[in-house]
């Protein structure tokens, strides 16, 4: 794929005859627009010593979309051409019907750049690339004895995007992404155990390639393993949880963030329907969507519908007080766009999705949070979960966890899931930590098919009441 700028209605999509053909699908429709995508991604994955698996991939293509009330029709194709254009047009215009709809105001501009233009494909040569990746794979190897593999992965993508709406605005982004992980597995009296670190963000390679990066990266994963080595069962039962500052925000991202989205909202399938401008979670608890962290891996200058990103305040003292939203649920909802349209690809329709979602800590020592648990468990690393957005029920792994009694920390435990629902869990905060910190930048959401990156962010929280799952000790 070429590396000059993309510029699609420079080329093969003459704006004229394009903005042309969009007006004559969303006529009379109340919203609708034409998102041009060119995409390229590396990946290079370094496994037990040697390369495994070096990738890359580039795709370019268009999305169609016409918007009248509830009904969104969408059309996309690979062939960048005004033909394939119109034929998009005739599929998308089904949806507008008769039409009698008033075109929505276009979003706002800005002038705001919140990442590189940089390419961090080609912000580093393969062969250092390639010499990166070895050089990890034999420092984790000599940082313990006991370490049997390693496993290291590079990751690299730039996304270029323009959308032109049918009043003729023409909005463009440019949007980076690396990422660098590194697993180790270690061994010892015949017990093996796994630990991973890693991270990145919309930024270029320079960083991640530098070894004071990527040592503490592997140093990281290093000590998780070793934690796992005298990690003993998880105890099971009803008990006071305490939950790492960072990551372990992934919990809230999924347990309430989801049902904080304004499609579940205004269908009433969440468990946060209706109840708008009430006490949902403890006093104190501030649970905000951002979008406009610079260099974060969940930050966006502009959504995919072109409305600028925003920081908008979910939950503000444990009263609700907003919804992530697109432009269709805003409008339907009767609330502004929040900048949180997002899709997967031109092949895709946006829908609303997190960016970077954040607790904001308190005032409390976390050292003295945890030392007020009388039995319960420390969480400070997540796994996978799974939660049911109707009624906020979840359940986590946990890959780093600890027994707390009578407020001492005793030894690892492993295999805790902790279960709950989201609605109970707001409620059962009875502390939050001064340490609010960011994940390290590697959290990627799923929804309906369509997977974006995301970010999240917490302090040190300290719950009641949530089940634990284990073996019984």
């Amino acid at each position: 794929m070429p590396n000059d700028p993309f510029r699609p209605f420079e080329s093969a999509l003459p704006q004229d005859e394009a903005l042309a053909v969009l007006q004559s699908a969303t006529t009379g429709a109340e919203d609708g627009e034409l998102f041009v995508e060119r995409r390229k991604s590396e990946s290079l994955i370094f496994d037990d010593g040697r390369l495994k698996t070096a990738s890359f991939d580039a795709s370019e293509g268009f999305g169609l979309r016409a918007v009248q009330g509830e009904v969104a029709g969408y059309a996309h194709s690979t062939d960048v051409s005004i033909p394939a254009l119109k034929r998009a047009a005739e599929t998308a215009r089904l949806a507008v019907g008769d039409g009698g709809g008033t075109l929505a105001e276009a979003p706002r501009a800005t002038n705001t750049r919140l990442y590189t233009d940089e390419d961090p494909i080609e912000s580093a040569s393969f062969p250092v690339k390639i010499e990166t990746l070895r050089e990890i794979d034999a420092f984790a190897r000599d940082l313990d004895p006991r370490v049997v593999q390693v496993s290291a992965s590079l990751m690299a993508s730039v996304q270029e995007v323009e959308i032109l709406r049918p009043d003729g605005v023409l909005v463009r982004d440019v949007r980076p992404m690396t990422r660098l992980n590194v697993s180790v597995i270690v061994e010892q009296n015949g017990r093996r155990e796994s630990g991973s670190a890693g991270g990145g963000g919309r930024v270029g390679l320079d960083g991640l390639i530098d070894p004071s990066d990527w040592q503490d990266k592997a140093r990281e994963a290093l000590r998780i393993a070793l934690v796992n080595l005298d990690a003993v069962p998880a105890p099971a039962g009803v008990m006071e949880v305490a939950l790492g500052p960072g990551w372990p925000g992934i919990l809230l991202h999924e347990a309430i963030g989801h049902g904080l989205e304004g499609d579940f909202n205004r269908k009433g399938s969440s468990a946060f329907a209706g109840l708008m401008g009430q006490q949902i979670a403890s006093k104190g608890v501030t649970v905000v969507d951002d979008g406009t962290i610079a260099d974060r891996r969940g930050s966006i200058t502009v959504d995919d519908e072109g409305t600028p990103s925003s920081r908008t305040v979910l939950i503000e003292d444990g009263v609700l007080t907003g919804y992530m939203q697109d432009r269709q649920n805003a409008r339907l909802m009767g609330v502004a766009p929040t900048g949180n349209g997002r899709r997967q690809s031109y092949a895709h329709k946006p829908m609303p999705r997190m960016t970077n979602t954040v607790m904001l800590g308190g005032d409390a020592d976390p050292a003295s949070l945890v030392a007020d648990i009388k039995d319960g468990i420390w969480a400070v690393g997540f796994g996978g979960g799974q939660v049911d957005i109707t009624n906020g029920k979840f359940v986590f792994s946990c890959t780093e966890a600890y027994r707390v009694e009578n407020g001492k920390i005793g030894g690892p435990v492993k295999g805790a899931t902790l279960i709950g629902d989201g609605p109970s869990a707001l409620n059962r905060i009875r502390g939050l930590g001064n340490d609010m910190a960011l994940d390290p930048g590697m959290g990627t959401c799923g929804k309906d098919g369509q997977w974006v990156p995301v970010g999240v962010g917490q302090p040190t929280v300290l719950m009641d009441g949530l089940t634990v799952g284990g073996s019984v000790a």
